[in-house]
């Protein structure tokens, strides 16, 4: 029998973390060894998440890395900002590959991680270590990575929504305004008033406006990617829908480009890129066309009278925003086809 990757969740009942089950569950080239949840240990997965009786058997656990680092090739971190900072030294010095799903080795200044996460960094050796796990632009670095940091939820949509543009230079990076949409399990799975039933039902609300974490990972990005200082108006808000993120993204073009030659543009950059798909014109997607899926579908009108561009960028936050991209990046570590294990047609209706 053909050996398959040994793989650990720390962080294991989270909505991130069931959904890195059902892809880990699925998958021909890994096999799940452990779940740690330090709040569930001892608890079986399935009184955590009924809907997985009988199809997968867990029993959660404490964590003791000395254990668990002998008996797994990569662990999957599902957890809150904070936290793998201070664990995945120890996984990566006992030769253990590490994918992040939190924002603990996205951002490169320690200073600016300060300022924004209100907490120190980690190690700047590690910060150093890791690679931006941003699959489609960086996959060629996480194929030699043994610390991915899987990007966020809203600077997946945008990145891959601003990157082809702003590398032509088409765009004045000083205009670029972030209109992005989130379902409220972008918020996880802990218990706050901001997603109560009665405060989000038949509710539309805007959020952490200019103060949102992800500002600095978006802007990050680009100033590597266009090679000059950029900063971006960023407004989110939360949805009365359970998934899905919408990135509405306005830029003033240096030039009359037409929407026909932005989509052009577009379908040359993602060629090889089987999960980035540009709608043709005249259409734009919706959260709903890639909802369970590891798409993120774009699409664009450029308006000649004005000048300006918009982009729209769908994903689903839990899965191309976190898990599936996770498993896109384990895919690449170990040279198999990126779209092994999630090559799944989007949940419709």
């Amino acid at each position: 029998m053909e050996y398959k990757v040994k793989v650990a969740i720390i962080g294991g009942t989270g909505y991130g973390a069931v959904e890195l089950i059902r892809f880990i569950n699925n998958h021909p080239y890994a096999e799940l060894e452990a779940i740690v949840s330090h709040s569930q240990s001892g608890e079986e997965l399935s009184s955590v998440y009924p809907h997985t009786t009988d199809l997968i058997t867990f029993t959660m656990e404490e964590l003791d890395i000395n254990v668990l680092s002998d008996k797994i090739d990569l662990v999957f971190f599902a957890t809150p900002s904070n936290i793998s900072k201070n664990l995945i030294p120890s996984f990566i010095e006992k030769g253990v590959k590490c994918i992040d799903l939190s924002g603990d080795f996205r951002i490169k200044s320690p200073d600016v991680y300060s300022k924004w996460y209100q907490s120190s960094p980690a190690e700047q050796q590690y910060i150093d270590k890791a690679v931006y796990g941003l699959s489609e632009i960086y996959g060629e670095k996480v194929k030699d990575a043994s610390l991915v940091a899987n990007p966020g939820c809203y600077p997946t949509a945008t990145l891959l929504a601003l990157i082809p543009v702003m590398k032509q230079k088409y765009s004045d990076n000083n205009s670029i305004i972030i209109d992005a949409k989130s379902g409220v399990t972008g918020a996880g799975r802990g218990l706050s008033l901001n997603v109560h039933y009665a405060e989000m039902n038949d509710n539309l609300k805007a959020y952490k406006l200019g103060q949102h974490k992800h500002i600095p990972e978006i802007e990050q990005v680009l100033e590597t990617e266009s090679n000059q200082e950029i900063q971006v108006t960023f407004s989110t808000h939360l949805v009365p829908m359970t998934r899905g993120i919408m990135s509405t993204i306005y830029i003033d073009l240096n030039e009359q480009i037409s929407t026909s030659e932005i989509i052009n543009l577009y379908n040359d950059y993602y060629k090889n890129d089987p999960f980035v798909r540009i709608r043709p014109e005249g259409t734009l997607p919706s959260t709903k066309e890639v909802y369970g899926s590891n798409f993120c579908d774009i699409g664009f009108h450029s308006d000649l009278r004005t000048g300006k561009l918009t982009i729209i960028s769908v994903i689903d936050n839990l899965v191309k925003g976190a898990s599936g991209q996770a498993i896109q990046n384990m895919n690449l570590l170990y040279g198999w086809d990126e779209t092994t294990g999630l090559n799944y047609l989007p949940i419709y209706p």
